[in-house]
């Protein structure tokens, strides 16, 4: 076998043997719309899963990973989907925050920093996105000021994955003016912000499923060490810019075994149900084929980038693509139900998996940069189209 097969195998039989006994009842557990489900028991097979070296494959052994190559990694996130085993937590800080260190950050961050990812210690969110500074990240308000050798964080965040089971945010703000005649972005920041300190309150959002993934973050006063900031100060746009490239990194194979699923199942509906015999339906279940095969073909081309370092703007293609086709999936799913989709499954609000699928893909085209802002890009930093008019 080649080093592929034998990590595939390996780890195949290692999730066997081990997503067994308390485990067991974890399969399937979580993901976008469900992250409220058996948090904690999730919590503990991830770190169930860093006791025996299953977490971060893809760093470098350095810094506790297993160094697995490209095509490793792809084996790991497709066999993990294929175990149908549960959502994982740490994901931010894994995927995104690790990289970025890796790439940006001094030596005793990345000794601080990245062994609590490996072992799932601690857990990460996200501090871009504002209420005036959605996908215009450049509006960015958040503001830190220097005291003594402190940080003082004062401002808003907004759709913050998980924050409340988060210890750190990595937060993007402003913490010198913008020059005369410089980009919007100059003046801004990287800061590593700890979440349990006076200061930091914490709301969640109730969404159209009924739970509370996102969540309005308030920084009033909060504060954090000076040697906490990625990259320079006032260059925290390239660092968090690359941020943005690694989530568009190699978990998306993974993503790919998730949505043929949902896809298969929604098949099957159609056919128990007599909606198959609907030829408007056979159409689009064909076009929803059709188009996961294309997003797999999106997913593979962008490995080149991944390989290079992190994806280029050309992931965007492959982002809106993926977007769109599951919110339709959601919209077939619904239509495939008939009437009785429109009916929630018990008090007060329990909704089924395809109501839910539904209404959750309809963010998919909004977070981690809306449609619009994914067309700018490729059209601006992909075909060289002139660039929008901006103030």
């Amino acid at each position: 076998m080649s080093s592929v097969e034998e990590f595939r195998a390996e780890f195949r039989a290692w999730l066997r043997s081990h997503l067994t006994g308390e485990f067991a009842g974890l399969r399937g557990r979580g993901g976008p719309g469900r992250e409220h489900e058996a948090f904690a028991e999730r919590l503990a097979w991830e770190r169930h899963m860093a006791a025996a070296g299953w977490t971060c494959v893809g760093w470098p052994k350095e810094y506790g990973g297993r160094g697995a190559t490209l095509e490793q990694q792809v084996a790991f996130h497709e066999e993990y989907a294929l175990a149908d085993a549960p959502a994982r937590v740490g994901h931010l800080g894994e995927q995104l925050l690790g990289p970025t260190l890796m790439a940006f950050g001094t030596p005793e961050q990345r000794e601080r920093f990245l062994p609590p990812i490996v072992t799932v210690e601690e857990l990460w969110c996200q501090g871009y996105s504002e209420p005036e500074a959605g996908s215009d990240l450049a509006n960015v308000r958040t503001r830190a000021e220097l005291d003594g050798d402190r940080w003082v964080v004062t401002g808003q965040k907004i759709w913050t994955s998980l924050a409340q089971e988060s210890d750190w945010c990595f937060v993007l703000a402003r913490t010198g003016p913008r020059p005369p005649g410089s980009a919007r972005h100059a003046g801004l920041s990287y800061l590593l912000v700890p979440l349990n300190q006076p200061g930091v309150d914490i709301r969640p959002i109730t969404q159209l499923t009924g739970t509370s993934e996102f969540n309005e973050v308030f920084f009033d006063g909060a504060r954090t060490h000076t040697s906490h900031v990625v990259g320079a100060p006032g260059e925290g746009w390239k660092v968090a810019m690359a941020t943005l490239g690694f989530e568009r990194g190699v978990s998306t194979l993974g993503q790919q075994v998730g949505f043929r699923r949902e896809l298969e199942a929604v098949i099957e509906l159609a056919k128990d149900n007599g909606a198959a015999a609907d030829p408007l339906i056979r159409d689009r279940i064909a076009r929803a084929w059709t188009g996961l095969e294309i997003i797999r073909c999106n997913a593979l081309r962008m490995l080149d980038g991944v390989a290079a370092g992190a994806p280029g703007p050309e992931a965007s293609i492959g982002k809106i693509f993926w977007a769109t086709w599951h919110r339709q999936l959601g919209e077939l799913a619904m239509d495939v139900c008939g009437a009785a989709g429109m009916a929630a499954a018990g008090e007060p609000y329990d909704l089924t998996g395809w109501q839910r699928l539904f209404l959750f893909s309809r963010a998919d085209t909004i977070y981690a940069g809306s449609n619009e802002i994914q067309r700018t890009i490729i059209a601006e930093r992909v075909l060289g189209l002139p660039k929008e008019p901006r103030p």
